[in-house]
């Protein structure tokens, strides 16, 4: 590893979580000298996730941690425009974690230019999406400034060896061996990774849910839910106006009590390592799962697929489009009449569709 360039303030993107807590103790380590400024988004985490996050900070050896409200911004500025796009990924995940990161990166800067920073550091992994999310918003809001990416420099390999990193530097952590998966939680999901999820075959154990309700044991009655939307916007839940913030949260209640929500997803994910392109298993929760088909949104002409193209301006999907040519034609006839995988009857996109 070459020497690391002279840095006198770094603000770390902190969430209080398994590897933002070793990479405080490692940048005093490798960074001699330097304050470590750690900044905590608060995303709508809940369940006292960001209590204590201070004095956790401090403890693990930063110099100071700032706790920044993007609640409100989350919801208005990403939640909603992504909403109203139906965009969704793989068909079923509605990108709980992808709309965040940037918003958080944005802030970090602004965090560091007000503290006089030189340096900005993130704990995403060296494999995964997240660091090209983060480092493409240092790219466009602070070109100037040094990025420090732990994970793609040190010689922590797994979350096991973060652990025993942690055990050796009296880094308080609430992860386990046991309990070792990866988790990233906001006002629009919950998603879980790592540890036995890495095994496609393994089936997900209901420890490993903490949002929803096991379908299995949400209630037999059913529970009517009205959400009144201006423009595309959610306004007001069984007749009650709520602000942004308090609605997602209302109807994220209605949905956990009834097991709404489970996705199991395999996601590409881009790699620094030479194969380019990697993969991911994700456990995710997103009550409000019927989100992605809003009143507006047709299906696709060729395979009648909903979700992330198929609008009242758009009557094909991204696959078709990339398939057959984008092309469009009037929208006539039943949009839907070739169901959601048409395409597999009819050897469609599935071959030709690179992601």
């Amino acid at each position: 590893m070459s020497p690391p360039p002279p840095i006198s303030t770094i603000v770390l993107a902190y969430s209080g979580g398994l590897d933002t807590s070793v990479i405080v103790p490692w940048l005093k380590e490798h960074y001699r000298g330097a304050r470590v400024i750690c900044m905590a988004a608060d995303i709508g985490q809940g369940h006292g996730e960001l209590d204590g996050v201070r004095e956790k900070a401090l403890a693990s050896g930063a110099d100071d941690c700032v706790i920044e409200d993007l609640r409100h911004e989350l919801v208005e500025d990403f939640i909603w425009p992504t909403l109203r796009a139906g965009a969704v990924y793989g068909r079923k995940y509605l990108l709980g974690t992808s709309i965040a990161r940037p918003l958080i990166a944005r802030r970090q800067v602004e965090v560091a230019r007000r503290m006089g920073a030189d340096a900005l550091a993130h704990g995403c992994t060296g494999k995964g999406n997240d660091q090209v999310r983060f480092e493409l918003t240092f790219a466009a809001f602070a070109p100037d400034l040094h990025v420090i990416a732990p994970w793609r420099e040190w010689d922590i390999r797994s979350r096991e060896d973060a652990l025993a990193y942690a055990a050796a530097h009296n880094v308080p952590v609430s992860a386990t061996a046991a309990k070792i998966y990866s988790r990233d939680r906001n006002l629009w999901h919950l998603s879980h990774e790592g540890g036995a999820l890495e095994d496609p075959n393994w089936t997900p154990t209901e420890d490993v849910f903490e949002l929803t309700t096991a379908p299995a044991a949400a209630p037999d009655t059913p529970e009517m839910v009205t959400i009144a939307f201006e423009r595309g916007t959610p306004v007001s839940v069984n007749g009650a106006t709520l602000d942004p913030v308090a609605l997602v949260a209302a109807v994220n209640a209605v949905g956990a009590r009834h097991g709404i929500g489970r996705v199991d997803l395999v996601e590409d994910r881009r790699d620094r390592a030479p194969r380019g392109i990697g993969a991911g298993r994700v456990e995710d929760e997103h009550v409000h799962g019927g989100a992605e088909r809003l009143p507006g949104q047709v299906g696709c002409r060729r395979c009648g697929q909903r979700g992330c193209c198929c609008h009242a301006r758009s009557v094909e999907c991204g696959p078709c489009r990339m398939h057959y040519g984008a092309r469009s034609a009037p929208r006539t006839g039943s949009l839907d009449a070739g169901g959601p995988d048409a395409w597999k009857r009819r050897g469609g996109p599935a071959a030709s569709m690179v992601r």
